[in-house]
C-alpha cells in the first residue's frame, strides 16, 4: 500500500516539475489544493500567502522549456504517514538563474493527492 502511495506522490510532484518547466499553469493549479498557502524566501524578501502570485509569474514569463533554461529538479525525499505526504524538492536553474530548495506537504483529499503547502527559500 506505502508503495502505491510514494509512486502517486512521486508523481504529482514530476508533474509538478513539468508545469513548472512548461510554464504550464492551469496544470500546476490543479495539483495545489484550493486552500493552499505558499510562503518562503525570495533573496531576502519574505512572501507569505497562497500561490496565486507564483503562477501569475509562471504565466507571464516565457516559459523555461521555451527559453531552454538550465532548468534541473530533483526529489530529495519523500516521507508518508497515512494519507499525508511531505517531499522536498531542490531546483537549480530556475528561470535560468535561481535555485531552490522547496518543502511541500500533501495530502490526500477524494483519492487525489493535493498540494496543501510549499515553503521555499532561495539559496
Amino acid at each position: 500500500m506505502l508503495d502505491g502511495k510514494f509512486k502517486a506522490v512521486q508523481n504529482v510532484m514530476q508533474q509538478y516539475i513539468d508545469g513548472v518547466y512548461q510554464g504550464n499553469v492551469e496544470k500546476l493549479r490543479g495539483f495545489f489544493h484550493e486552500n493552499a498557502v505558499m510562503n518562503g524566501y525570495l533573496g531576502e524578501q519574505m512572501l507569505i500567502g497562497g500561490p496565486e502570485p507564483f503562477f501569475e509569474d509562471i504565466g507571464k514569463n516565457p516559459s523555461m522549456s521555451e527559453a531552454d533554461a538550465p532548468y534541473n529538479a530533483e526529489i530529495t525525499s519523500i516521507e508518508i504517514t497515512g494519507d499525508t505526504a511531505s517531499v522536498t524538492l531542490k531546483e537549480t536553474g530556475f528561470a535560468g538563474t535561481l535555485n531552490f530548495i522547496n518543502y511541500f506537504h500533501l495530502m490526500k483529499v477524494q483519492d487525489e493527492w493535493k498540494i496543501m503547502s510549499k515553503t521555499f527559500t532561495s539559496v
